[in-house]
């Protein structure tokens, strides 16, 4: 169902009303010639007594015609009884129904009885087309003219003259008057006129004339009416009640009537049949249209009346229709079955009432598609005319409604056909029964529209004009239960409107003197005390009233809200409140004619029209003023247009004009007027609205439709008409009235469960619709909820924060004339509505104060939000504290002031100290230094600005007076620095400790500082030591760590310890020798053994010494390790933590790419400005691009460096294989890296044949560099196997790379690869030859090798041929040929070239070897496999999964290679030892699982030592032991499973054990 919201005719009645405001459903007076057209001026000027008398006089000699009453109506026949009632009453009370002549004849009756000399007759209607078409037919029947002695008065149209006896006027100009004349001493006779109607000003017009009455005896009061209780009204004028209001005495009210006489006459109507067609079969009065409709607030003030048990004239219900009876049918369907079965009755036309706009084009759709033909052509016999009617329609349309016509109609409306007009030709009645009801919302604060059932008058007003012509039919499509259980009469407007206008004028005119005082006003029916404090409420927003305490006018104790200045003004202009502030702002701000002109439009009904058949044509005409950002700047532009077109064409050009664009030509004139008016009305007040001439963004020549094409010329013009304006300047305005109904866009999340029934496509569509729609979603003012109006340009790209001309709820709350604002405008414009609220108190040291957050809120809209603002303003003595204590005492502030740099010294100073010393209590703490501080800073310093002025002037007075001393905060303390050093000795690196004394946080203890480029060189020995000052505690913290069984002999615990150190101390080297060896010294458990063994005789076992005890002790007890990495140079320079940890080797692994990255960098740096020194020397530019000296090598500058290197190329000095120091001391490489031995080291990639440019093509072994600091940062070039660029179309291949590595560990592993890798691409054999030398036996099993093509089985196996001819030693094979290399040897061109040469002669026959034992292998395999499959037996299910595991294992894809050289022959011996092991499986399957599962034991332990080796640092010698563990495991599988065949040496579970754990297992 569509969301648009409906419009709904209510009053058009005059717009200087109290109550009027801004409604765009009224429909547009006709207006009357120039001439008689003039502004209505009303102010403070009083109508004085002889300007009354002499009006008086000249009405005294006006004849009158004779009068005479048509005897066909009603009210004609009872003229004697109301001419008897008004002669011997002050007020009557004429109740009849519509069509007795009552609004005609009762001023004649009132000229019959002498009425009108003393005073005029005033004749009020709620309507200006009523008031002009009651004069003119009053006029009409007396025989005079307009204007004499019957006239009318309406907004801008003053028709009456100094003879007019009957002055027929809308209720808005007679409250206009009563500011001039409050006794209305003009009138002799006041006619209420349509007081069933019970707006806004008939209420307050009733309850006024109520309080005057007892003042002017001589007033006639005359209340008509067409449904009306009567007896309400009898019992509010009754002449005991007016005397009371007159200060009667009690003795004189009871004696007087309790009643107003009543005259009741008949209407002139036929009969009329009721029927009920409910739309629900089984509706009753709570399932009823009722039910349906949407509810209306339901605290609204007032009473419902109880319904009649009968009610006069109306027949029992019709025969129920059984077409459908039983089916349950929408309003559409329910219509268009009732209209059917009201054609089938007989001729006349049908009256279709329906809740607003939506509905009607609806219904004209639901009909126009059931009748088809007969609605479509006008030619057809039957043919059927649907026409609209509601108040938004043109001028035109309406009047279509009242034009003769030959065939039958069916006319769709609103209720303004109820009362309003009178539609000809009626017969039948379809009454859905429900109305878009006006109603203020008091949670909202907003005006809305609900759907609501209509009451029991308003259903039978709509009946009864079917029986205006003829006996009439009415089809009520909801349940006669449902109309018995419905309000008697419709809730009157003042229960439930906005009384903000009615407040202003009353205080205004005097009637009551505050607002405390409108619930003691008369009113007939007083309004809800709360609907009094929402209009005190928007008066107080607007800035009219203001509260104010009682003592002002003498009195002690209390408040009295009372009218501003602004209030006063407001009300002398004739606007709704909102409006006449938005001009007064205006003025101020000098946009006040702009802002008039907006607030007009707002004030009356749309200008421009739409159409129902022509829509989308009216739309494309209107966008041309359409301003995307605003639509008040909209009816700017359109004003400028219209007046433009005003001064350039005829006025019947531009009247013919305007319809042409889909502009009402009197709602435009009706603007002008009240423009007009504001204009004449605002010079008293000060408010200049002259006119200044505008200028467009783009000055296009105009074009005319007739030169080309239209939409072109559309085009060009449609830019030109929107104006350039001050924008901000008139929103600002503009708000300063709409404070209560701005907007923020609410940025909720869609919701996934709205969409979760949709799947693909639709789900995408329907997740973009939700999400336009929830960026169209706004939180107004007291949790309001809204939409842009869909029929704005901004609904297109919503804002972030709107204001809304105009809330209206209908299908749900929508904000209509929208524009973009920044909520800064209102919180200058609310003054002390704005709520502030402070939160979050903090220390900033970038503003150097305490700032707090601050949250300004609108009607709990959040306008401003977490803005930060001075804390001292919210608490002063709160924000000095927390200066005192963030800037001075804890330092978080930036400042150049002296002492307080001094200070922070001396406090790091003392605080290492106890840092070092581990005692609290040594150094002043912060609330001692906050006293300190506290004592010497004043009470008015509450900011770094304060404190910078007061000690500007201070300092020059006393300068030490805020200056610490050592013994301030230490006092007599100190601690021994060589027990807590500064540095940590290891090798050649000097490493910096810090200390911290953070008990419960991971860095208390002991902190050492890593710069990442030397972290791969720090071994993970000697830390255990800790420094000396921490010895003993260490000591004793190491003896409660032990078992129970060896720590009971060292007790106590503290005696022993100091005994151990002592020893330790005397016995062992010095500290710094013990950590400057490094793993080659002692470590601290051997020497606590040693040392309780001699002292105590106590063995503590090894086994003890394991990582869980380590990790018992307390934290600052363990090493604390931080890797840094220093950036910038200079002043520039700073250091930041990478990580940091007690676990020393998992930090290395960690960041072990950083280090090597941070080790070519810094190596780089330090011979970069070596190579650059001696080119300079050498002569050689830089731009050349030729080697140095040094023999750098041309192509290394360019080629790219993996590690994060900022270039290619990494050099450094490095150190010959050779030479008997193979590395540099710092002196011989200094921070430039000048003064180094050797030659250059660059990192080259993708190398085809040995490094060019190296120092006698030697590669070194290491380079250095001192980066300062006493740091040295050492590198181990090596040639890597690097993966190759991808190719296109090929798989990637591995090439090499010379590479600085930062662990010197690796260098010679990788180093060996790089080689073999190298060597095999200058030295490799096509796969043509190789093959060619496989007999048909090998080469069909080759075929089922696990590689994926011939081509890497033969890659694989050269590989594996030049590993086995680069091997020496024990892991060479027994049939290679001797004399060869070995590969991690190889670091110079010339046993490169030997190399090279001794692969080239031997690669082809070792290929040929190798595949020997390949063959044999995979014949193994193949067997195997074909065993393991022909075996089914479901006890060897886990040996069988067991085969195919380590058959696996050893056969894949690159195990050729894989294979260390000298177990490649031994793959065949394994693989058959598993057949033999599956053949006594079968026999004795219970052996082979305990065979197994000793295999898997030392497995188990096997893969513990690798994963224990993984997590220490690395060792070549364990490295290597394990791998041969791994081979070991092999031949221990052929000794369990196949000892026949015998093992490559001695072999059992013991000795395996032995090395995987040395020290027993």
């Amino acid at each position: 169902m569509s969301t648009e919201p409906s419009s709904a005719p209510v009053s058009d009645g005059d717009r200087g009303r109290p109550g009027g405001g801004r409604n765009r459903r009224r429909g547009a007076g006709r207006q009357t010639d120039k001439q008689n057209r003039r502004p209505r001026r009303t102010g403070p000027h009083r109508v004085s007594t002889a300007q009354l008398e002499a009006a008086a006089a000249k009405r005294a000699a006006v004849e009158v015609p004779p009068i005479t009453y048509p005897a066909q109506l009603p009210v004609s026949a009872r003229r004697a009884d109301i001419s008897a009632a008004i002669r011997d009453h002050q007020v009557v009370i004429v109740a009849g129904e519509t069509g007795s002549g009552k609004t005609t004849q009762i001023p004649k009756i009132a000229l019959d009885l002498g009425r009108g000399r003393q005073g005029q007759i005033g004749h009020t209607q709620p309507r200006r087309l009523a008031a002009r078409t009651v004069a003119e037919r009053i006029a009409e029947e007396l025989g005079t003219q307009l204007g004499g002695v019957v006239g009318y008065q309406v907004r801008f149209t003053d028709q009456s003259s100094e003879d007019t006896l009957v002055k027929v006027m809308t209720d808005g100009i007679l409250l206009a008057q009563i500011q001039r004349d409050p006794q209305l001493l003009a009138y002799d006779t006041i006619i209420i006129d349509e007081a069933h109607e019970r707006s806004l000003n008939i209420d307050f017009l009733l309850g006024y004339l109520s309080r005057l009455l007892p003042q002017r005896p001589d007033l006639k009061l005359i209340i008509t009416s067409a449904t009306i209780d009567s007896e309400r009204f009898a019992a509010h004028f009754s002449p005991a009640a007016l005397a009371r209001r007159g200060g009667a005495p009690d003795y004189v009210t009871d004696v007087l009537p309790d009643l107003a006489p009543i005259v009741e006459v008949s209407g002139r109507t036929f009969p009329v049949e009721i029927r009920y067609r409910p739309l629900s079969p089984d509706e009753s009065s709570d399932t009823g249209p009722a039910a349906r409709a949407e509810p209306a607030e339901t605290d609204r003030p007032g009473r419902q009346a109880p319904a009649k048990s009968s009610r006069p004239g109306r027949p029992a219900a019709g025969p129920r229709s059984p077409k459908n009876a039983r089916e349950e049918k929408d309003l559409v369907t329910g219509i268009i079955e009732a209209c059917d079965e009201l054609l089938r009755e007989g001729n006349g036309d049908i009256l279709v009432f329906l809740s607003g706009e939506r509905e009607i084009h609806d219904t004209a759709d639901g009909l126009a598609g059931h009748l088809k033909e007969r609605a479509r052509d006008p030619k057809h016999p039957q043919h059927v005319e649907i026409l609209p009617l509601y108040a938004r329609l043109s001028s035109a349309e309406q009047h279509r409604v009242f034009q003769q016509h030959s065939s039958r109609r069916i006319v769709l409306a609103t209720n303004v056909a109820e009362t309003s007009l009178t539609v000809p030709g009626i017969h039948y009645v379809v009454d859905p029964g429900t109305a878009r009801i006006s109603r203020y919302s008091k949670q909202t604060k907003v005006q809305r529209l609900p759907i609501e059932p209509v009451s029991q008058a308003s259903a039978n007003q709509r009946s009864g004009r079917s029986g205006r012509v003829a006996d009439g039919i009415a089809i009520r499509l909801y349940s006669e239960e449902d109309f018995d259980g419905r309000p008697e009469f419709t809730e009157p407007e003042i229960l439930r409107t906005s009384l903000a206008s009615v407040l202003l004028q009353m205080i205004s005119v005097g009637v009551v003197a505050t607002p405390d005082d409108v619930a003691r006003f008369p009113f007939v029916e007083p309004p809800d005390t709360r609907a009094i404090r929402d209009g005190v409420q928007l008066l107080t927003e607007l800035g009219a009233l203001e509260t104010v305490p009682t003592g002002e006018s003498g009195s002690t104790g209390g408040t009295v809200t009372r009218l501003t200045d602004v209030g006063r003004t407001l009300a002398q202009l004739p606007m709704d409140p909102r409006l006449a502030r938005m001009v007064i702002e205006g003025s101020r701000h000098g946009v006040a004619r702009e802002v008039a002109i907006v607030a007009a439009a707002l004030s009356i009904q749309d200008p421009r029209e739409r159409p129902a058949e022509q829509r989308a044509q009216a739309d494309q005409q209107h966008a041309r003023f359409a301003d995307p950002r605003s639509d008040f700047l909209t009816y700017l532009n359109l004003w400028e247009y219209v007046r433009e077109q005003q001064h350039l064409l005829s006025g019947s050009a531009f009247r013919r004009q305007c319809k042409a664009e889909y502009l009402n030509f009197l709602r435009i004139r009706e603007w002008q007027d009240v423009v007009a008016q504001l204009r004449e009305m605002s010079k008293p007040l000060g408010i200049e609205m002259s006119f200044q001439p505008r200028r467009r963004p783009t000055d296009r020549p105009r074009i005319s439709p007739d030169d080309g094409d239209r939409a072109a010329a559309e085009g060009a013009e449609a830019a030109s008409y929107r104006q350039t304006w001050d924008d901000d300047t008139i929103h600002r305005s503009l708000l300063a009235g709409l404070l209560s109904q701005l907007g923020m866009q609410d940025t909720g999340e869609v919701k996934a469960s709205a969409v979760a029934h949709l799947r693909g496509q639709q789900r995408e569509v329907a997740l973009k619709r939700a999400k336009k729609q929830a960026r169209n979603e706004y939180i107004g003012a007291r949790g309001a909820r809204f939409a842009i109006f869909p029929g704005s340009p901004l609904s297109k790209k919503p804002p972030v924060w709107i204001m809304a001309g105009e809330l209206v709820e209908t299908s749900r709350l929508w904000a209509r004339d929208v524009a973009r604002i920044q909520p800064e405008w209102a919180e200058d414009l609310a003054g002390p509505l704005a709520k502030h609220t402070y939160s979050d108190p903090h220390w900033s040291s970038k503003q150097g104060a305490a700032m707090c957050t601050e949250k300004v809120l609108l009607y709990g809209v959040p306008i401003v939000s977490d803005r930060r603002v001075l804390y001292a303003k919210v608490d002063a003595e709160a924000a000095r504290e927390m200066f005192v204590r963030h800037a001075l005492v804890e330092g978080d502030w930036t400042t150049h002031h002296r002492f307080f740099h001094d200070n922070r010294a001396l406090l790091e100073e003392a605080g290492e100290l106890e840092a070092r010393s581990r005692q609290r209590g040594l150094v002043a703490d912060e609330d001692d230094l906050f006293a300190f501080y506290d004592e010497r800073v004043p009470d008015s310093v509450v900011s770094a600005a304060h404190f910078d002025r007061w000690w500007s002037r201070a300092r020059k007075e006393t300068p030490d007076l805020l200056t610490f001393t050592m013994e301030q905060l230490v006092g007599d303390a100190s601690v021994d620095t060589s027990e807590f050093p500064g540095a940590w000795p290891q090798g050649e690196l000097s490493l910096p400790l810090t200390y911290q004394f953070q008990p419960g946080s991971d860095a208390d203890g002991v902190t050492m500082h890593i710069p990442v480029a030397v972290l791969a060189r720090v071994v993970p020995d000697g830390f255990d030591w800790m420094v000396p000052g921490l010895l003993e505690e260490l000591t004793i913290a190491t003896i409660k760590s032990l078992p129970k069984a060896v720590r009971r002999e060292l007790v106590p615990a503290p005696d022993v310890a100091r005994d151990v150190v002592a020893w330790i101390r005397a016995e062992c080297p010095a500290w710094e020798d013990i950590m400057r060896a490094g793993d080659m010294a002692e470590s601290y458990v051997a020497a606590f053994t040693r040392a309780v063994r001699a002292l105590r005789d106590v063995v503590v076992p090894p086994e003890v010494w394991d990582d869980e005890r380590v990790a018992r002790l307390p934290g600052h007890l363990r090493m604390t390790f931080r890797v840094i990495e220093e950036r910038g140079r200079g002043r520039d320079a700073s250091s930041i933590v990478l990580d940091e940890s007690k676990d020393l080797v998992l930090l290395q692994r960690k960041l072990a790419g950083r280090a090597e990255a941070a080790v070519r960098s810094a190596v780089r740096g330090a011979v970069g400005a070596a190579l650059a020194e001696a080119r300079a020397a050498s002569g050689v530019s830089r731009a050349s691009g030729e080697a140095g000296a040094a023999g750098e090598d041309p192509r290394a500058t360019h080629s790219p460096a993996p590690g994060g290197a900022p270039f290619g190329d990494t050099v450094a000095r490095g150190s010959s294989p050779a030479a008997p120091s193979v590395v540099p001391s710092p002196s011989e490489v200094g921070a430039r890296g000048s003064g180094a031995e050797g030659g250059v080291v660059g990192e080259q990639s993708g190398l085809s044949s040995w490094p060019s440019g190296l120092p006698d093509g030697v590669l070194p072994l290491s380079v250095s560099t001192d980066v300062g600091a006493g740091v040295v940062v050492r590198g181990f070039p090596a040639l890597v196997e690097e993966a190759a660029p991808k190719v296109k179309g090929q798989a990637r291949s591995m090439g090499v790379a010379l590479r600085i590595l930062a662990d010197e560990t690796q260098r010679d592993t990788q180093h060996a690869a790089g080689v073999r890798r190298l060597l095999l691409s200058e030295a490799a054999l096509g796969t043509g030859r190789i093959t060619s030398r496989w007999t048909g036996t090998q080469s069909l099993t080759m075929a089922a090798s696990p590689y994926s093509n011939t081509e890497a089985l033969v890659a694989d196996l050269q590989l594996a041929a030049v590993v086995s001819l680069t091997s020496v030693g024990d892991s060479a094979r027994y049939d290679t040929p001797p004399g060869g290399p070995d590969a991690a040897s190889i670091r110079s061109a010339a046993a490169y070239a030997d190399a090279l040469a001794f692969v080239r002669r031997h690669l082809e026959d070792e290929v040929y070897r190798v595949v020997g034992h390949v063959v044999a292998a995979l014949s193994a395999s193949r067997t195997l496999e074909a065993e393991v499959r022909a075996s089914g037996s479901l006890a060897l299910l886990n040996t069988l999964q067991d085969l195919r595991e380590h058959r696996a294992s050893l056969i894949h894809d690159g195990f050729v290679s894989a294979t260390p050289p000298r177990r490649l022959p031994h793959l065949a011996r394994y693989l058959r030892a598993d057949s033999h092991r599956l053949t006594k499986a079968a026999d004795n399957p219970g052996r082979d699982a305990d065979l197994a599962w000793r295999i898997g034991d030392v497995t188990a332990a096997y893969e513990k030592a690798l994963a224990t080796y993984a997590a220490g640092s690395p060792d070549a010698a364990r490295a290597a032991e394990l791998a041969d563990v791994r081979w070991m495991l092999e031949e221990l599988r052929v000794s369990l499973f196949a000892q026949q065949l015998g093992t490559d040496g001695p072999v059992s579970e013991k000795r395996i054990r032995k090395v995987l754990a040395p020290n027993g297992w």
